[in-house]
């Protein structure tokens, strides 16, 4: 039993080093799979028998970095609502965007969208984003729907490195957006 047990947690601790070297290649490139594989120390065929296939960890590994972001905007917006749940949404949101690996595979995700199982992942996922802050905040769609437009906006800025960037174009993107601003994007504004 004690060998079995033994076993086990060399493999979750295998399993831990794939899935983090998976994470790395993915976001950079879409790496091929030997390529993960020289990464984590293990063969191909070990992390075939641990996913199954490429696609089912790609799966994997989009759905825990939208969860990721939805998960850490509820987190700190913990008992706050309205526009102080969004102000502190927002913050979370801006330092989950310097974990470059998370945001590169959410984009992945987004790119390939033309795989059905993708997009359904995808459409549950960003639905799950919407729900978290309208369900949090308790405010209106198109409030709701602004806030998550800045922040595809931030994704883009953070992908192409925007903060290193001397140009107007890139210190418009960094433009911190304060929660107020929010008060006057709403439904009954946008008759």
């Amino acid at each position: 039993m004690r060998f079995l047990l033994g076993e086990l947690a060399a493999g979750e601790r295998t399993l831990g080093r794939v899935v983090e070297k998976r994470r790395e290649c993915l976001a950079a490139a879409g790496e091929f799979v030997d390529t993960i594989a020289r990464a984590a120390g293990i063969t191909q065929a070990y992390i075939f028998r641990m996913f199954g296939t490429k696609k089912a960890l790609f799966l994997e590994l989009v759905g825990a970095a939208f969860d990721r972001f939805s998960d850490g905007m509820k987190q700190a917006a913990d008992g706050a609502d309205g526009l102080d749940a969004l102000a502190l949404m927002g913050a979370q949101y801006s330092e989950l965007l310097a974990d470059r690996t998370t945001l590169l595979l959410q984009l992945q995700g987004f790119a390939a969208c033309g795989d059905g199982e993708v997009r359904d992942l995808v459409r549950t996922q960003l639905g799950r984003m919407w729900n978290t802050v309208a369900d949090t905040t308790g405010l209106d769609p198109v409030t709701v729907k602004s806030f998550l437009a800045f922040g595809m906006l931030l994704n883009t800025g953070a992908a192409v490195n925007a903060d290193e960037l001397d140009e107007p174009w890139a210190d418009g993107i960094r433009t911190r957006i304060q929660a107020g601003l929010f008060e006057h994007i709403t439904t009954e504004t946008n008759r």
